[in-house]
């Protein structure tokens, strides 16, 4: 079977290639055989490839943090799932045709999703959930602001927010990414700047603003800062600038600010089982009745890879790159360019 390999760190486009392996073999006791139907290409994908992510295994390794997957053949003992089902891996690895995995990493998803959104429903989506549920105690017609709002996350959060009736702030870079954000339910679209603070605060009336989430870093986090109120909690996620967060000392001694720090894993292990397979379903359900979509840049076959690694790592562009590991799915992505 095909799977991805890269066998030193590197630019992604240079090291990933397509291998032919041995295939994973039937499954034993309370393990599920699935092929992978797609996996999106992620920023932390790519930094796995450079080697500069938190996890650097020993190589040769395969990349992929998430994927949608259809039961092949299940072991013994399992008896949630069946064959035909579609399921998302909770866990690695799955730049590759065919998956074999214990059954309690797996979780079901309707089959009726459009299998590319199904595909992007690991992180992104229980990312946004957390980062407003954990964070701040938010009731409705509150307000919260974000940086790189365009962003999956951040139109999960633009989403998540509405359905809660919590108002929401987004910082873009570009006047025209608005829209899109304003369709999902955006109270307020600004464009980033140096008077960002000032314009936050003219867009929400002057409202306290008790929630901030920046996946910017850089001085962009600062920038956010300003724009919560005092004892308010800046929460990180991400850093889309590359660098890590830069904030006024004033920021935290005069005014209070909290400034903490959200990885997926440890806050989904705070959860038991079932709580983490409610929000999934959840968030599932939200996919299956097209309450959001994400957009799809491209869709290339696995062969392709340094090819579609090196589409994913333009990063301007807005829309998701994907890959279908055993051939087209149907939906409504758009062919490689």
């Amino acid at each position: 079977m095909k799977t991805v390999l890269i066998e030193r760190y590197g630019e992604p486009a240079e090291v990933v290639r397509c291998a032919e392996v041995a295939p994973p073999g039937a499954p034993g006791p309370g393990e599920v055989l699935f092929d992978v139907l797609a996996f999106p290409i992620n920023p932390a994908d790519l930094w796995f490839c450079r080697g500069s992510y938190r996890l650097r295994p020993p190589l040769p390794a395969t990349p992929g943090a998430e994927c949608l997957g259809r039961v092949a053949a299940v072991g013994p003992g399992v008896t949630d799932l069946a064959v035909g089902d579609h399921v998302i891996n909770l866990l690695r690895e799955n730049w590759t045709q065919q998956r074999l995995v214990p059954a309690t990493e797996l979780v079901r998803v309707p089959p009726d999703i459009d299998p590319l959104q199904a595909a992007m429903l690991r992180i992104n989506p229980p990312t946004a959930a957390v980062l407003i549920d954990d964070f701040a105690e938010l009731a409705p017609g509150d307000w919260l602001v974000q940086n790189t709002a365009n962003s999956s996350v951040g139109r999960w959060v633009v989403r998540l927010a509405a359905e809660r009736g919590l108002r929401t702030v987004n910082i873009v870079r570009r006047p025209e990414s608005g829209e899109a954000l304003r369709a999902l339910g955006a109270d307020a679209c600004v464009v980033d700047g140096p008077d960002l603070a000032a314009r936050v605060a003219e867009a929400t009336g002057n409202t306290p603003i008790r929630l901030g989430i920046d996946a910017l870093g850089g001085t962009g986090t600062g920038r956010l800062a300003g724009c919560i109120a005092d004892d308010a909690t800046l929460v990180t996620y991400g850093s889309m600038s590359g660098e890590d967060p830069v904030i006024p000392r004033g920021e935290l001694i005069y005014r209070g600010i909290h400034l903490t720090g959200c990885m997926l894993g440890r806050r989904l292990a705070k959860r038991d089982a079932a709580a983490v397979r409610d929000l999934y379903a959840r968030l599932a359900a939200m996919l299956a009745e097209q309450r959001i979509t994400l957009p799809v840049r491209a869709v290339y076959p696995i062969e392709e890879i340094a090819r579609a690694v090196a589409h994913a790592d333009e990063g301007a562009r807005e829309g998701k790159i994907l890959v279908t590991p055993n051939g087209p799915v149907a939906s409504g992505g758009d062919t490689p360019r």
